[in-house]
């Protein structure tokens, strides 16, 4: 009697198991859909089922809608892919800047905090999607914070004001292409590796365009290749550029720069001794803004052979397996 207790106590545990197993285990396409259509509501739902550091690709499908979230994509995910029903309906945004008080310390929330999207984990996709913040012009408001590595955006719109796009690790490598990025003052900031390829770079006031934080011992920052610098009605005084920290590194190659950058190009964020150790480079620029007869002494213009050692493999690393059709 004993011995048929126990089989079938193993029996319901092994029942039991197989009903607890996570039916989203496999590498099949999640949907989210506001008005109840697809498996979740919220992108955030979708994320949470997905499981730990997976082997296979998964797509989770959005489908036009606003989302409301403050999304994380946790570090133990890899090898997802967030991808919108299209770029201009797909929104997630969220309102957080730096200057709102948090309740239980009364202290502002800071620039770090006030992320729309945090991307935490590696081998991540986002494609055709927006990542908006829509705060209020009160301060410092991050849209998309990245700290994974090897991530992809593809067709996305980041939109903010201050401090759009905040790349957050240094080392981390990561590849826009065919995005739209807008914002007002650094607002692409950071220490990682990043190569921008035939974006769309909107500047919404007098400002500076990017801040990088590049390490010194990280050969690459910012790469921008192909983009188009724009400016919206009545900016007309934009640097390509300042050192959030002094070994800055930012490249800004066969781009087209609007009448809107400035002649000198590059701020020394009133350090001259920034000056000496940050990496600003340009490379076979057009447009009005890309007359180099004005610019600031301590940038650098590459020559022919400096540019074609900056390859995606060189930059990368070696390591462009992650990016399609390269």
């Amino acid at each position: 009697m004993k011995r048929v207790f126990i089989t079938l106590l193993v029996a319901v545990c092994a029942i039991t198991a197989v009903k607890a197993a996570n039916p989203y285990d496999n590498p099949d396409t999640l949907v989210v859909s506001r008005d109840g259509t697809g498996q979740f509501r919220t992108i955030g739902e979708a994320v949470e089922v997905c499981r730990a550091f997976m082997e296979y690709h998964k797509v989770i499908y959005v489908k036009n809608g606003i989302y409301k979230e403050k999304l994380i994509i946790p570090s133990w995910l890899t090898n997802i892919e967030v991808c919108g029903e299209s770029a201009e309906k797909t929104i997630i945004t969220y309102d957080d800047h730096a200057n709102i008080r948090l309740t239980a310390t009364n202290l502002p929330m800071g620039t770090f905090r006030t992320y729309t999207v945090k991307v935490e984990g590696s081998d991540i996709t986002f494609k055709n999607i927006t990542i908006e913040n829509n705060a209020a012009k009160l301060g410092q408001a991050v849209a998309l914070h990245t700290e994974g590595d090897r991530l992809l955006f593809v067709g996305c719109r980041l939109l903010g004001n201050q401090d759009t796009v905040y790349t957050g690790v240094g080392g981390t490598r990561l590849y826009f292409k065919d995005c739209y990025i807008e914002g007002t003052t650094d607002f692409i900031f950071g220490p990682s590796t990043a190569w921008f390829e035939n974006c769309t770079i909107q500047s919404k006031a007098n400002s500076y365009v990017t801040a990088a934080s590049t390490p010194k011992d990280v050969a690459y920052g910012y790469v921008f290749n192909n983009c188009r610098l724009t400016a919206a009605e009545g900016v007309t005084k934009v640097y390509l550029g300042r050192p959030w920290r002094p070994y800055a590194y930012t490249l800004f190659m066969n781009c087209e720069l609007g009448p809107h950058i400035v002649p000198q190009g590059w701020h020394n964020w009133g350090k001259t001794t920034n000056e000496q150790t940050a990496r600003y480079l340009e490379y076979g620029n057009t447009g009005e803004g890309a007359n180099v007869s004005g610019r600031a002494p301590w940038s650098k213009q590459l020559t022919k052979k400096d540019a074609a050692q900056v390859t995606l493999d060189n930059v990368f690393k070696m390591d462009t397996g992650w990016i399609p059709g390269v």
